[in-house]
């Protein structure tokens, strides 16, 4: 008959046997695991910054911080009994560049400790609902922004709904606007704060106009100007339309493009400004012209821009694609077509 081993030494065998018998990654289990890291070159809120997938289980808890540089709060979550993930817990800085360092080693003893880090490059995203949000905040859009929660920082990334600011906007400019998406009106609102703020007027938005977007929406910067939009209509007389805070407050007969060099139709953002300048090129029969001190230059559109020029008559085709119009119209509208002005021919 066999004898019955000591208590005492039963239950040590049995604490023996838990800890060989699994790899947890927690206090008091001496193993090291491999560890394999998937990390993507772009950033974005809707994805984990870093997958992990260990040699053995680990618990998600047990896991020391990852590190990410510049220095980004980031926490566990497990997705699988060897498997985690780390999610951001602040808001990705748009197009910046972070350096992960991630693990290829786990060691835990007392704890654990990432024994093996591999650094991976990764740029966050640029997020263009965001950015409709921060320029409708700072009345660069002609929208008004409506949170639905409770909004402690205006600056960071809130649902939310949009209401046009101004009823009676043009039609043909608010159908050209998309939440979320590149079009016109987000690039000539990017394009005025640009401007406003000695950044370089592209209309898109890098690092530096990301970070001044963020710092204006802090400090409450609104647009010092009002919202203006040009209507330039070719149809005969062909005139033009300047409203300023959604209402019409000018009206002028010009000259467009005449048949071998039209005016585009469009909406096009001002991109450049003179007050006086001396315009040459070449005529459509082939002779040079040199017109100097032409006046209130606003370029919208490749050569075309809106500026004063001195006619017999006004509102038919007479041009080689801009919209002359008489000087004292000119310099009426010119204070009012910053760049990020948008003109629509149509």
């Amino acid at each position: 008959m066999a004898r019955r081993a000591p208590l005492a030494i039963t239950l040590a065998l049995a604490l023996v046997v838990g800890v060989v018998g699994t790899v947890p990654a927690g206090a008091g289990s001496p193993s090291s695991l491999r560890v394999q890291a998937t990390v993507a070159s772009s950033l974005s809120p809707l994805m984990p910054v870093v997958r992990l997938h260990f040699s053995a289980d680990v618990t998600a808890s047990s896991l020391p911080a990852l590190r990410v540089h510049p220095q980004l709060a980031t926490t566990w979550q497990q997705i699988g009994p060897r498997s985690v993930q780390a999610v951001a817990d602040t808001t990705l800085a748009p197009l910046a560049h972070y350096t992960i360092d991630a693990p290829t080693r786990l060691r835990c003893v007392t704890r654990c400790s990432f024994t093996g880090l591999r650094p991976y490059s990764a740029t966050a995203l640029t997020d263009l609902s965001w950015e409709d949000q921060l320029l409708a905040t700072l009345h660069y859009l002609p929208l008004t922004f409506t949170p639905t929660i409770a909004q402690v920082n205006p600056a960071q990334p809130t649902p939310g709904s949009y209401s046009w600011s101004y009823p009676n906007l043009a039609t043909s400019l608010a159908t050209q606007w998309h939440r979320g998406a590149t079009n016109v009106l987000l690039t000539g609102a990017l394009m005025a704060f640009q401007n406003d703020h000695q950044l370089p007027t592209t209309g898109i938005a890098d690092a530096a106009t990301w970070q001044a977007l963020i710092s204006a929406t802090d400090q409450n910067q609104l647009d010092p100007n009002s919202y203006n939009f040009v209507d330039v209509s070719t149809a005969s007389p062909e005139t033009l339309t300047l409203y300023v805070a959604g209402k019409a407050t000018f009206h002028t007969v010009v000259n467009t493009g005449i048949a071998v060099a039209p005016t585009q139709t469009g909406i096009f953002p001002v991109y450049q400004r003179y007050i006086s300048q001396t315009m040459s090129g070449t005529n459509p029969d082939g002779t040079h012209y040199s017109d100097p001190g032409i006046p209130w230059v606003s370029y919208f559109n490749g050569g075309d821009a809106l500026h004063g020029f001195i006619r017999a008559t006004y509102g038919w085709p007479q041009s080689l694609g801009c919209v002359e119009m008489p000087f004292p119209a000119a310099k009426l509208i010119w204070p009012s077509t910053p760049i990020g002005t948008l003109v629509a021919v149509h």
